[in-house]
């Protein structure tokens, strides 16, 4: 798979799908934890595209507003990660999350606090694991909430590097009962993309010693 200048090969891309999905699981699982019902979690694709690219990918499948957690993590590798949610997901996952009684006003009272807990241990939960995995460790910062469309999410910040790649993950979300669509995106510029290809590499290199042994 080729994008600018990034070349995953298949077993780098297989390794690290299953690195997001081991993250994710970890993640589900603190999120059982806190609301207290079953919580299912599968990254069934990875992508690494553009900034433009990964707008127009979720433009093409979202009409509604989207909702996103965003935190940024600094370490071996570095960049921001978002959660994201159609709007109308969010508030389904609020109302599993804090409770199925509630009015539409309480939902929209609790909105933010509700998905910026919940986001919080979800990407804190992947991306420490995955640094977990790959031998490092990663700082976080606190978790915001915005809104509005693919454009507007992806358009970089400050001094961002406007020619950084998305790794853009698509999430499957159970919770009770209710099927909640939604993805994670990594925002990285190429020498942080480059530093975490070459920790996938010797994830796989350790996965594969540990086989033949």
């Amino acid at each position: 798979m080729t994008t600018g200048t990034v070349d995953l090969t298949e077993l780098q891309r297989d390794a690290f799908t299953e690195l997001v999905n081991i993250g994710v699981s970890k993640a589900a699982a603190s999120l059982r934890k806190m609301i207290g019902v079953q919580v299912l979690l599968s990254v069934p694709a990875v992508e690494i595209v553009s900034r433009a690219q990964a707008a127009r990918m979720i433009g093409e499948r979202e009409a509604s507003e989207l909702v996103v957690v965003q935190q940024d993590f600094q370490g071996a590798f570095a960049g921001r990660a978002l959660l994201i949610f159609p709007q109308e997901n969010g508030r389904e996952l609020v109302r599993a999350v804090a409770g199925e009684e509630l009015t539409a006003e309480e939902v929209a009272e609790l909105e933010d606090e509700a998905l910026t807990e919940t986001g919080n241990v979800i990407l804190n939960g992947c991306l420490a694991t995955m640094a977990n995995l790959l031998q490092r460790t990663l700082s976080m910062s606190l978790p915001e909430v915005m809104r509005g469309d693919g454009p507007r999410i992806f358009q970089p910040l400050g001094d961002e590097a406007t020619d950084s790649l998305v790794l853009f993950l698509y999430i499957n979300f159970a919770v009770r009962e209710r099927d909640i669509r939604g993805y994670i995106a990594m925002l990285m510029d190429l020498p942080s993309l480059e530093s975490l290809t070459a920790l996938i590499d010797g994830f796989v290199e350790r996965a594969l010693g540990e086989t033949e042994s």
